[in-house]
């Protein structure tokens, strides 16, 4: 077993101490930096846990990979480093490849570390216990995948599996050490000896001064300038210089979902509330941190101007061009790229015309007078811009709690609704646009933050992680949920007309989430008014405790896929009749 690891980032063996592989990756992650281990135990990697946890390392254990994978992502977002997920072979490494893959499609650094079965078991097919080529299953779907051979490796794969995932553009690693590497034993200073801290990781990047000119030029030559802010703009944790680019210049900025409260949303040069408007007729849009795919609609004309052109932000160089042509591509991680851009635009180079400015605030005020009225309606049953006035509320009170969004119609609205002033406390469903993360998401949120976190959700995506509760109890973590129950996916009111089954979107109706966290422990509270909802969800962030809210929603409210009915295909299948028509 190793000694200590002093700050040199070196460790001093005895010359006759003896080690083995689990000893030494949980040597290589903390000289890392690595304080938290998000995971699920069995075969073979139960000790490693243990011995992580007796390190001093925090090991977090779910009740599913796909959701421990997922707080070791949110956790990469959250804090910029990477996360760090643990699992067992085969099966238990299928599902935290799942959330692997998610965090690669998001830009979120994660390192998934996999026990695996016998290489040369497994390279015959003689079928070994829980028999899988994990390492080239992983690959299609990563950042890298890298397998450790040898104990005497493993200093230099965790390294290389940390790297890898925080640098560039940030994303899923997975790292596979087969059983027999785990258990090897052999001389400490033969294992040690490749333990390193790593130096600067993620290395400014600086764009071309010839580059940040032409944006700059292409930005003053603008008559309805737009700057786009993706969740690679929250990141980046470039939040000071950001602020001072729209600030000086005056540009128009409209934030994607998670990049909400990078500057606040109330902040008068949003065009949030006008973004159809917005992205329509903006003539030069800058990216930061966001890339043209299908949340921005591939950058086509509809809905967007045909016209654009695009000044892109990423320190993906193949990233420009993907989808419309890039008219001037800033290539660097995001805090240079904006500094240069602040050190290089002159006083008043760029001008935002009255009139496009007029233009948006006009689309605002009356946006925001129709979703007034939709918010100050007071229906009975409750429906969801009810429920999300009154959590709106309560945030609004609490501004430094985390939120966490999932579902369809529960995660447009709000998104909509619930405005956010401080940077990196959103979280949602992320470039996949995938349910389930929601658990994941808020036990991190949780456990890096040590605040309290608040999980709005539909009552079908919660369906999706809702055994972690046993786990936010466990673990006493600051969270309250909010199920928006209206007894269905997407809706509660759709009907079977050939036989006595539920309709495909139908889910049991009336049913009391709140008994299942009462049966881990937690606090759970059954609502039916707005006022009763802003009662409970006060209640529960006082104390501090886990907590859960059912809130029924009438079953007639909501939209078949959410804001995303387009996206169905439309052959000549007829839509089933639904009570409510």
């Amino acid at each position: 077993m190793s000694d200590t690891i002093p700050e040199s980032g070196h460790i001093s063996a005895r010359p006759d101490a003896r080690t083995d592989g689990a000893h030494l990756v949980v040597d290589a992650l903390k000289l890392n930096g690595v304080e938290t281990m998000y995971g699920l135990v069995g075969i073979p990697v139960t000790d490693l846990a243990r011995l992580a946890q007796a390190s001093g390392i925090r090991f977090i254990g779910f009740r599913h990979e796909s959701s421990a994978g997922r707080a070791a992502a949110a956790a990469g977002f959250l804090t910029g480093r990477p996360g760090v997920c643990l699992t067992v072979s085969a099966p238990g490494f299928l599902n935290g490849l799942v959330a692997l893959a998610e965090a690669t499609t998001n830009c979120f650094p994660v390192v998934q570390i996999s026990g695996s079965s016998e290489r040369h078991i497994v390279d015959l097919k003689q079928g070994d216990y829980e028999e899988l080529d994990q390492l080239a299953a992983a690959r299609p779907f990563v950042k890298a995948a890298y397998r450790v051979d040898r104990a005497q490796d493993i200093g230099r794969g965790i390294a290389r599996a940390l790297r890898t995932a925080v640098s560039g553009r940030p994303g899923g690693v997975y790292l596979d050490i087969p059983a027999s590497v785990l258990g090897d034993t052999l001389d400490a200073a033969q294992g040690e000896a490749p333990l390193w801290r790593l130096v600067d990781p993620a290395p400014r990047q600086l764009p071309a001064p010839e580059a940040v000119d032409r944006a700059v030029a292409l930005l003053a030559g603008a008559e309805r300038p737009l700057v786009v802010l993706g969740k690679g703009a929250a990141y980046a944790r470039a939040d000071d210089v950001v602020r001072e680019f729209i600030d000086t210049t005056g540009l128009p900025f409209l934030p994607m979902s998670m990049a909400k409260g990078l500057i606040p949303d109330d902040h008068p040069q949003s065009a949030a509330a006008a973004r159809s408007l917005a992205l329509k007729r903006a003539d030069v849009v800058l990216l930061v941190g966001a890339r043209l795919n299908w949340l921005l609609g591939h950058g086509e004309p509809g809905q967007w101007s045909p016209d654009a052109k695009f000044v892109q932000v990423d320190i993906e160089p193949a990233e420009m061009d993907s989808n419309q042509p890039i008219a001037a591509p800033l290539v660097g991680d995001i805090g240079s790229v904006m500094g240069a851009l602040v050190e290089r635009t002159r006083p008043g180079q760029i001008i935002v015309s009255q009139a496009w400015r007029a233009e948006l605030a006009e689309r605002t005020r009356h946006n925001a007078a129709k979703m007034a009225e939709r918010l100050a309606a007071d229906p009975h049953p409750m429906r969801f811009y009810g429920a999300l006035r009154e959590i709106r509320d309560v945030l609004h009170e609490n501004p430094h709690v985390y939120l966490v969004n999932e579902g369809a119609n529960a995660l447009d609205i709000a998104r909509n609704v619930i405005d956010m002033q401080v940077p990196r406390h959103r979280l949602d469903s992320g470039t996949w646009g995938v349910m389930g993360v929601g658990m994941g998401y808020a036990i991190a949120a949780a456990v890096e933050s040590g605040r309290p976190v608040v999980a709005v959700e539909g009552d079908s995506a919660f369906g999706f992680s809702g055994m972690e509760l046993e786990t936010i109890c466990r673990y006493r973590l600051p969270v309250v949920v909010v199920v928006l129950n209206n007894g269905g996916v997407y809706r509660g009111d759709g009907i079977n007309p050939a036989s006595h089954d539920p309709s495909p979107t139908t889910l049991a109706p009336h049913a009391r989430h709140d008994r299942l966290i009462e049966a881990f422990g937690g606090r759970g509270y059954h609502v039916e008014s707005p006022a009763a909802l802003a009662a409970a969800l006060r209640e529960a962030l006082a104390a501090g405790h886990p907590a859960l809210i059912d809130c029924l929603i009438d079953p007639t409210a909501g939209t078949e896929s959410g804001h995303l009915t387009r996206l169905n295909p439309k052959g000549l299948t007829v839509q089933p009749p639904s009570a409510g028509r």
